[in-house]
């Protein structure tokens, strides 16, 4: 299904709603097939910052338009959509598949599994389209790999921005970190405790 926001994202705040960025762990995204090592950590900051290349962008090698990106979070998250800003001339990826807590998918594997979901994608030159999930399939997402099979003709993919939207839910991350560095563990301190557990959308 698709759904158009036709209010001002000014007076909505849509550039805070529901954004992931800060719960996106950066320095451990990684890409396959990238052109300059590194550089798809670039294509994740702030919506409102989502058509300034001058921090750099993800772009294939060229002649191989097929990109592979993984996005670990700080926390496990829901995702509600997903918004991509590709280049001109034939460049944006024309297609997007999602996969789940998987990690290490190759390109192999990434064609040969069924993703949580796939998207056809249009130009999104001016970063004012973003494409749903299925909700309920987007629930406990400690990682997200997308795969990006295809552009729309150019002799490689370039991408600027990918934008994430949903919620955090609990922060695993940080549980684990307090017992990996606690060396001396007081015994006051650890009473029990029972843990606790498609379309697009117009964003101009």
């Amino acid at each position: 299904m698709a759904c158009l926001h036709d209010h001002s994202c000014e007076d909505h705040n849509c550039a805070a709603d529901w954004s992931l960025f800060n719960h996106i762990d950066v320095p451990k995204v990684v890409a396959l097939n990238e052109s300059v090592a590194g550089s798809a950590k670039s294509v994740f900051k702030p919506w409102e910052q989502r058509l300034d290349t001058s921090g750099g962008f993800l772009e294939s090698n060229e002649g191989d338009p097929e990109l592979l990106v993984f996005i670990p979070f700080t926390s496990d998250v829901k995702v509600k959509s997903i918004s991509v800003v590709g280049g001109p001339d034939g460049t944006s990826p024309s297609r997007m598949r999602a996969f789940i807590n998987r990690e290490g998918i190759d390109f192999s594997d990434a064609q040969n599994m069924q993703p949580v979901q796939e998207w056809e994608l249009a130009e999104n030159l001016r970063g004012v389209l973003e494409y749903q999930t299925r909700y309920s399939r987007f629930q406990g997402v400690a990682n997200l790999t997308l795969h990006f099979p295809d552009n729309f003709g150019g002799d490689a993919t370039k991408i600027y921005y990918i934008g994430l939207r949903g919620e955090a839910t609990q922060n695993k991350r940080d549980v684990v970190a307090t017992i990996v560095y606690e060396i001396m563990p007081n015994p006051s301190d650890h009473k029990t405790k029972s843990e606790t557990g498609g379309g697009f959308s117009h964003v101009e």
